[in-house]
């Protein structure tokens, strides 16, 4: 798997939150393969943090509905992110949540995650409007075209990596163009891994 070299940017801004005592959420947002769990993974490697991954937070059937997979991001359950991490985590509460597990299309039974000062939301759409201001910093990761195709068919099956080219990858695509999360984060890493 590829490594990341943490960027400096980053690792200041998480030194100067945490040395004050600050308590630190970090969104990692971007585009599909372009590296946002293998840097949550570094993080959590490196100062122990719990990284919450917002795959764990696909709607469920009775969610998807077309009114609400034509909304930009509206294909995560925001709502329940908020609700089970977010809103606990901004006061400082232990998380408990329940996982969708995609095999089985159904949500997993609870599990807590202990509070801790510094932790990571990665996934797409964790920028969402509705959810950023619960964030003390955030990451863009930004990919090209050509990287992101060759990274999803190494670690596809080709019906997997087609799921991802015509149905994923477009739904992000409306994300990224209407919502601008880039345009909203304290740093943007282009092609990082």
């Amino acid at each position: 798997m590829p490594e990341f070299t943490l960027p400096a940017p980053l690792l200041q801004a998480i030194r100067r939150r945490l040395s004050a005592g600050q308590p630190l959420t970090l969104a990692i947002d971007g585009c599909s393969a372009a590296g946002k769990t293998t840097l949550a993974r570094q993080l959590q490697e490196k100062y122990g943090c719990p990284v919450f991954h917002t795959d764990d937070f696909f709607l469920q059937a009775h969610q998807r509905t077309p009114q609400r997979l034509s909304q930009p991001g509206g294909n995560m359950d925001r709502e329940r992110f908020l609700q089970e991490v977010l809103l606990p985590l901004s006061r400082g509460e232990d998380v408990t949540f329940r996982r969708f597990d995609c095999g089985a299309m159904a949500l997993t039974p609870p599990v807590t995650v202990p509070y801790a000062p510094f932790q990571v939301v990665e996934g797409t759409y964790c920028l969402h409007p509705e959810l950023a201001p619960y964030y003390t910093y955030s990451v863009f990761l930004r990919i090209s075209p050509e990287e992101q195709r060759r990274r999803i068919l190494c670690r596809c099956t080709p019906e997997k990596a087609q799921q991802f080219f015509h149905r994923w990858i477009p739904l992000e695509q409306i994300y990224f163009q209407q919502l601008c999360p880039d345009a909203r984060c304290d740093l943007i890493l282009e092609d990082p891994v």
